[in-house]
């Protein structure tokens, strides 16, 4: 998940994530949905508590804070897989869900979900600055939804309802709607979601704010599209850049340096661990501003290409 909005209460943020969890997680299990345990993230990801680790990655818009809560059991290290590095591709077929509560709210332009589709290549591409990933995008297709509930819906039986009928594809299929998300900018499942019964519920939800030339409820903070950024790479099992706070390997990466809190804004020289290197303030898996965004790392690289060949190559 990433920040909480301005426009919502932020305090104490992971105990509401957290008490969104157990009532999500209690709400499916009653409805014979899901089997196993599974996590729950602040971004939505928090600490592992027992089995639950992350509300599903959701993003929370912030007053200042994490915009985001991530649903789904702790990921799983798919190990070293062949195939990765500077010669991987892989081309992600997304298909875009537009959600409006009147059919003008949110209703957004398919130029302005096309440029979407251009921001998920750029970041993922290394334009900014960051490492080229291998990863592509192209849209796929769109769907238009006149769905108050749905609009306004976090976790919880509106969003699995329309989940259920909207979801397109397989799992290689990037499903990418946009409503209010809650409370929140974002959420995404880990991809183990797909090997639990539950691929229905696959895919990231993103404030439809957050698109470039949207709205200007963001204006200079999370308004350039990479809030689906940020949630799109927990959709392919990267951790917070904070998680596990000074611990390196908090988010199994070993190539970005130990944040012991999220980022606000974008505070140069931002250094909150003593271990070697500043905290990684650029990083699309932190909660600074889209405008400081620049990178995603080799290593990230890696683990998102690691977890396309084990979930979600076709």
């Amino acid at each position: 998940m990433r920040r909480i909005s301005a426009r919502r209460v932020p305090l104490l943020i992971a105990f509401v994530v957290a008490a969104l969890a157990t009532a999500f997680f209690a709400s499916t299990a009653s409805a014979g949905t899901i089997h196993t345990p599974v996590w729950a993230s602040t971004c939505g990801d928090f600490a592992q508590l027992n089995s639950l680790d992350r509300l599903a990655g959701a993003s929370t818009a912030r007053g200042d804070e994490a915009r985001e809560p991530s649903i789904n059991q702790t990921p799983e290290d798919p190990g070293q897989q062949q195939g990765r590095g500077r010669r991987f591709r892989a081309n992600v077929p997304v298909y875009v869900h537009v959600v409006s509560p009147d059919g003008v709210i949110g209703n957004l332009s398919n130029s302005l979900i096309q440029d979407q589709i251009q921001v998920l290549n750029m970041t993922f591409g290394g334009f900014e600055g960051g490492y080229a990933t291998g990863f592509s995008f192209t849209l796929a297709g769109v769907t238009r939804t006149v769905n108050a509930d749905w609009f306004y819906a976090s976790f919880g039986n509106d969003e699995r309802d329309m989940k259920r009928v909207l979801h397109q594809g397989g799992n290689n299929a990037l499903n990418l709607y946009l409503t209010t998300a809650g409370p929140y900018l974002g959420w995404s499942y880990f991809p183990n979601i797909v090997n639990h019964g539950n691929a229905y519920l696959d895919g990231i939800v993103i404030d439809w704010e957050s698109l470039r030339g949207a709205s200007t409820t963001y204006a200079g903070r999370y308004d350039q599209g990479e809030t689906a950024t940020h949630e799109t790479g927990h959709w392919l099992n990267l951790e917070h850049t904070f998680e596990g706070a000074c611990n390196r390997w908090g988010d199994h990466v070993d190539d970005t340096p130990p944040e012991a809190t999220p980022t606000s804004g974008c505070p140069a020289g931002k250094d909150t661990c003593s271990d070697p290197g500043l905290d990684p303030i650029h990083n699309y898996m932190d909660y600074s501003y889209d405008q400081c965004y620049t990178e995603f790392t080799a290593g990230q690289a890696a683990r998102m290409q690691d977890a396309w060949l084990f979930y979600r190559a076709p």
